[in-house]
């Protein structure tokens, strides 16, 4: 009789009260179950959701919203318009938001406070259970504030907030890796090629690779880093000025690969042959740029991907009632090698 039971309840859209009563349990305690949420017995747990399978049963978001008191979706706050940054945030983002099966809106404020305070608005009208702030550029942004009824974790983007819960990539932590890689490879006399003066990353990158180099009993080619924009044309012309200081250099650590990738070809312009006479490490793994340098650049990444993963998950916490740990978490970067610094026998 209960297998029958069981089978008229599948011939019709099966509801919780249905999953309760073959589990044997509340209506309350089977949203608990399939929802991740309450303190329940794993036994418990298992036999509503063996329930739920056995009738076919999967509640709708709507459905799930109201008993939740949540819509499942999260806004996603960006001023990148062109996505070189925001997009591998998102795809680790929604690695993990997928797999809570919410959905991400994204709003690109374009830098415009004006414009972002609408979206921001726009996003609470709209009920989303959470906001990741992120962006371009790892400087300090103003924050959203603390008033907001919903958690809020800055990715990429710094807030300017002590209180708030910012994830960026560790630049510091990745110059060292770019300078000790140069010198394991045995250059000894090594320049600095990079971006903005005034950019967080650009003082972190040059205070990573002038600690790497002090730590060796070296320093930077020329004393200092040499700071321009962040372009191709910058690392041409750095070259050229390095060039005319007539100081031997036997490695660069560049900035970004775009710098990277103008040092390289203004080398090669140059009649000095990478990495035979100069190796050369880049930043970002940008591959579009990396592996169109020639030679290809070994370069440094710092892992967008898993570190929207990380601030999408302590979003997640923070959504399902767990207290963050204010403050800034900096996620560590990797070396990607590539042939601008193999060792030459």
């Amino acid at each position: 009789m209960a297998g029958a039971g069981a089978s008229a309840r599948t011939r019709r859209s099966s509801t919780v009260s249905d999953v309760a009563a073959l589990a044997g349990v509340s209506p309350g305690t089977v949203s608990k179950a399939l929802n991740g949420r309450g303190q329940l017995r794993a036994e418990t747990r298992r036999r509503v959701i063996d329930a739920a399978q056995e009738l076919g049963f999967s509640p709708n978001l709507v459905a799930r919203g109201l008993i939740a008191g949540r819509t499942y979706t999260v806004g996603v706050l960006t001023t990148d318009s062109f996505g070189r940054f925001t997009i591998p945030v998102m795809l680790g983002a929604e690695d993990v938001m997928g797999a809570g099966e919410m959905s991400m809106l994204l709003c690109d404020g374009r830098g415009d406070p004006l414009r972002e305070q609408h979206y921001v608005r726009t996003l609470l009208a709209r009920r989303v259970d959470g906001i990741i702030v992120t962006g371009r550029r790892s400087d300090p942004r103003p924050s959203l504030g603390r008033h907001l009824p919903v958690p809020v974790v800055y990715a990429l983007a710094q807030s300017e907030d002590p209180g708030d819960v910012s994830v960026v990539h560790d630049d510091t932590q990745g110059a060292v890796l770019a300078a000790e890689h140069l010198l394991a490879t045995g250059r000894r006399r090594i320049a600095h090629v990079t971006g903005t003066a005034h950019h967080a990353a650009t003082q972190h990158r040059a205070a990573g690779v002038t600690a790497a180099l002090a730590a060796a009993g070296e320093q930077l080619v020329g004393g200092r880093p040499l700071t321009g924009e962040w372009s191709e044309r910058w690392g041409r012309d750095a070259v050229t000025e390095l060039l005319l200081r007539g100081e031997p250099f036997d490695g660069v650590v560049a900035g970004s690969d775009q710098v990277g990738r103008g040092v390289a070809s203004a080398l090669r312009e140059a009649g000095r042959r990478v990495p035979e006479d100069v190796g050369i490490v880049g930043f970002d793994n940008w591959d579009v740029m990396a592996e169109a340098s020639r030679p290809p650049l070994t370069t440094i990444d710092p892992n967008l991907t898993d570190l929207g993963h990380t601030a999408a998950s302590l979003l997640l916490d923070a959504i399902g009632g767990r207290s963050l740990e204010p403050g800034v978490r900096r996620s560590p970067c990797r070396l990607v090698t590539r042939r601008s610094t193999e060792t030459v026998v």
